[in-house]
């Protein structure tokens, strides 16, 4: 091509370019997931937070374990969505909320539980997720062996074993249950279980970026402006919304 195209070419490009940023995913329906649309809400958010500020996302599907190293070794810029804790904060710079999660404990209808501290589980046949942190007082009471605590490699089969009668109780984040129950089980199924109105737990989670990635820190300033300026539009609310679906199991 001869040199004067080059430049014609040259000058005819924005004069900021996009920039491309490498995000590792998981799957978490409704939040995340390779196959959602816009790959699940939490990657919308984040996607369209940073669209604001002139970076594209290039998402990377891993399970979660590996998701995880690839962001924190660097070899990808990093991941979406996770929970703050001191030993991330040492490994990442950890963003704003993206969005919130309460952990609540499902049940069958006809087999109600009562509870208001971690030690009146104890006479319950629990499941759990593998991997998941269902928060300090549970995880101490577990570990102590306090809890009957039957740990499963999915939270579907989590809700089957409460239908089969095979658990009394199951902590799940309540978005993510109704997603599986109105997408995975029959109407039949899911007016047989309910969930008590105190959540195990309740966080916030956050996109994380690799403190071994050049340029991280002022990616998250404006990853976080752009988050503002996506929930001042009101355009997270409504992503948020368009999920919901209707909260018929609730007491």
């Amino acid at each position: 091509m001869p040199a004067f195209l080059l430049v014609l070419l040259f000058l005819a490009l924005p004069a900021q370019a996009i920039e491309d940023i490498r995000l590792t995913n998981g799957e978490w329906s409704p939040y995340l997931g390779q196959d959602l649309p816009h790959h699940g809400v939490a990657s919308r958010i984040v996607e369209e937070a940073f669209a604001l500020e002139g970076i594209r996302v290039r998402w990377q599907f891993y399970p979660w374990a590996r998701a995880l190293q690839h962001a924190e070794s660097g070899k990808s810029d990093g991941s979406a969505i996770w929970l703050r804790s001191p030993e991330r904060e040492q490994a990442f710079y950890v963003s704003e909320p993206v969005v919130d999660s309460g952990y609540y404990l499902f049940h069958r209808k006809d087999h109600p539980i009562d509870w208001r501290e971690v030690g009146d589980l104890e006479p319950l046949r629990l499941g759990a997720a593998i991997d998941y942190d269902y928060g300090p007082a549970f995880q101490q009471a577990e570990q102590q062996g306090r809890l009957q605590v039957q740990r499963l490699s999915s939270e579907e089969q989590g809700l089957r074993m409460l239908l089969a009668k095979r658990l009394d109780a199951f902590p799940i984040d309540k978005v993510v249950a109704f997603d599986l129950l109105y997408s995975q089980f029959s109407r039949e199924e899911r007016e047989q279980l309910s969930f008590h109105p105190v959540p195990l737990r309740s966080d916030s989670l956050h996109l994380l970026l690799s403190r071994k990635v050049p340029g991280n820190a002022e990616r998250m300033a404006r990853f976080n402006r752009g988050l503002k300026a996506l929930q001042n539009s009101g355009k997270v609310s409504q992503y948020l919304l368009e999920i919901q679906q209707p909260m018929s199991l609730a007491h």
